[in-house]
């Protein structure tokens, strides 16, 4: 069955926010910014495994990092473009209508909890392939780990932040969705460079969400999404990264 990973995923998501509902009444608020804290901790540590995957490679007995540049300029030129477009104010207009229409109106980190959830579990290498093989060949391995994973994270960012982490079920729906259904078209241009390109640059995102999650909000990281579609693009340009 065809998008069976993303409907996995979504269960996921929804049983981690229902978990972290329940859960989540029963710490104080010491107890739930501890919780952010090591989830943010969790995320930066998930983030700089994927980079040094992608930047660092073995030669002979040399570790030799690279891709450097690429990182620079898609980050760069994806920020630009990310703050003309608004993405984070769309983001933020989508959170605040879910917050109204949700019953959720007297929560004041709904929309906070919401971005942040949809951008921890909507980007990133996991998704996108994980979308592709299942469009393409039916196997949903990579998106049922990956529900897995999200289950925990928006147990936690429901717990430590409300239940706006929940509706980050919904631009995943229409991500991985999205991705599975046009997979047959995308999958000529998904070359193996081109996915080590969107994992090291999307790793990258997730390491600032982590960030975020320590600190506050401190990176626009919706803003920065354009960088992982540039480091897809860039894979097929005559030049080394």
């Amino acid at each position: 069955m065809v998008g069976l990973g993303t409907l996995i995923n979504c269960v996921g998501i929804l049983l981690g926010g229902l978990v972290g509902s329940l859960v989540g009444n029963l710490f104080k608020a010491k107890q739930q910014e501890a919780l952010q804290k090591a989830c943010g901790v969790s995320v930066i540590f998930i983030a700089i495994a994927g980079a040094m995957d992608g930047m660092l490679t073995l030669q002979g007995d040399n570790i030799v990092s690279g891709r450097s540049m690429l990182v620079v300029l898609c980050l760069a030129l994806g920020s630009l473009i990310g703050e003309l477009i608004g993405i984070d104010r769309g983001f933020e207009k989508l959170g605040q209508f879910l917050h109204q229409k949700s019953g959720n109106g007297r929560d004041p980190l709904f929309v906070e909890a919401f971005i942040t959830a949809s951008l921890t579990v909507s980007i990133g290498a996991m998704a996108i392939v994980g979308a592709i093989q299942d469009g393409l060949l039916g196997d949903y391995t990579m998106l049922a780990v990956k529900s897995v994973l999200d289950a925990i994270i928006i147990t936690v960012l429901t717990s430590a932040m409300g239940k706006g982490a929940i509706f980050s079920v919904i631009p995943v729906f229409v991500l991985e969705g999205g991705v599975t259904l046009m997979a047959r078209l995308l999958a000529p241009i998904m070359t193996d460079l081109a996915l080590d390109y969107l994992s090291l640059v999307g790793s990258i995102l997730i390491f600032c969400i982590g960030i975020n999650l320590l600190w506050d909000k401190k990176l626009n990281v919706a803003n920065m999404l354009p960088a992982v579609f540039l480091a897809v693009l860039a894979a097929f340009l005559p030049v080394s990264f």
